[in-house]
């Protein structure tokens, strides 16, 4: 009989950033690729074809609770820096982030090739409130596969 295999969880995952594990994001979205289409209406019979035009990567979302760490807007500073002085933009080599099973195994593993950030926002504050402050950074990259 074969093992049971049950989905791996939402909740259980863990983002690196040129090695380092970068602990407490809330929430990672953006994974995700798009093939883009053209269509092409055939002459006479007005079937309409389909046919691939390219493709794109979604934007990689990071959302974590704010804390004594500025690396994130640290690292949006030097993009912003990198583009008013004309010099290249500092990517990340890789950064991956890993689904994790119920035992604590590695079960997928994305890897994220010369990631950088396009939009980082802080906190919303409210006197009355008493959520977490979180931050999001909105990364662009060159290309996503599973490793």
């Amino acid at each position: 009989m074969s093992e049971r295999r049950d989905p791996l969880l939402n909740y259980r995952y863990r983002v690196e950033i040129d090695g380092l594990v970068v602990a407490g994001f809330s929430e990672v979205t953006g994974l995700g690729s798009e093939i883009e289409t053209e269509e092409f209406k055939e002459g006479g019979t007005g079937f309409v074809h389909r046919l691939p035009a390219g493709f794109k990567q979604s934007n990689i979302v990071l959302k974590k609770g704010m804390g004594l760490s500025t690396d994130l807007i640290e690292w949006y500073q030097e993009v912003v820096k990198a583009l008013r002085f004309g010099k290249p933009i500092p990517k990340s080599p890789n950064l991956y982030i890993s689904l994790i099973d119920g035992e604590g195994r590695e079960r997928v593993r994305f890897r994220i090739t010369a990631a950088y950030p396009v939009k980082w926002s802080g906190p919303e504050l409210k006197g009355s409130g008493s959520d977490v402050a979180i931050e999001t950074i909105e990364l662009v990259h060159e290309g996503m596969v599973v490793v």
